[in-house]
């Protein structure tokens, strides 16, 4: 049986299901996942957006693929299934990556193949869409795709901000006059360790104004 009861397309429920992500159930400040990633794609805006649309992409519809064959699908290879429909996605968003933004491709590297093992998608899979319906499992996938998107986009604006001076590759602080009163770009920003603090910070801030997430923790 569905744990989702028949409803409209866009019921409250299923709204909640595209919005909590981005806030009190984000997947990367509150459930701690996929990290890794959000610490090698954040130098720059631009892989930043182009990583976190691929992810939207592949987990929304792997999430909807799974929900549809969910009643098909033996227990005892299910993960196997997952993993083949994940990574069949995966392959489809990387080759659309080299054939029209081969830049953004190249410098994403092996991070794009990775999102085959990225856990915030097995979780979906295996919390949500093997027991819902296509369309409320969709729309799972795409919030929790774009939780874990706006997080991704908030490092790396600072991070190119602070690091480079520019914002998706446009002389910000160079254009305010600010190197011109000796200010100079941050070299440590741009380093790995640092993605991880940004994280922390907004880990930091996101539960200093809700307190029912530290207690939930």
């Amino acid at each position: 049986m569905d744990i989702m009861e028949k409803e409209s397309i866009f019921s409250p429920r299923n709204l909640k299901l595209l919005t909590e992500p981005l806030g009190k159930n984000n997947p990367i400040t509150v459930q701690v996942l996929g990290i890794c990633s959000a610490l090698a794609v954040t130098v720059k805006l631009k892989p930043a957006l182009v990583m976190s649309l691929s992810v939207i992409i592949v987990t929304g519809m792997s999430n909807l693929v799974i929900a549809a064959f969910r009643k098909y699908i033996p227990e005892t290879i299910r993960i196997i299934v997952q993993l083949v429909v994940i990574a069949t996605l995966v392959i489809l968003v990387d080759q659309f990556l080299k054939a029209y933004v081969f830049d953004v491709s190249k410098q994403l590297s092996v991070f794009v193949g990775l999102i085959i093992t990225n856990c915030i998608i097995m979780g979906r899979l295996e919390a949500f869409a093997m027991a819902n319906k296509p369309w409320p499992s969709f729309l799972d996938g795409i919030g929790n795709g774009a939780g874990y998107g706006l997080i991704l986009v908030v490092v790396a604006f600072f991070r190119e901000l602070l690091g480079s001076g520019t914002v998706y590759g446009y002389p910000v602080l160079e254009k305010l006059g600010l190197f011109k009163t000796g200010y100079e770009n941050n070299g440590m920003v741009i380093l790995p360790p640092m993605a991880l603090i940004f994280v922390g910070l907004i880990i930091w801030f996101q539960r200093s104004r809700d307190k029912s997430l530290v207690e939930k923790n």
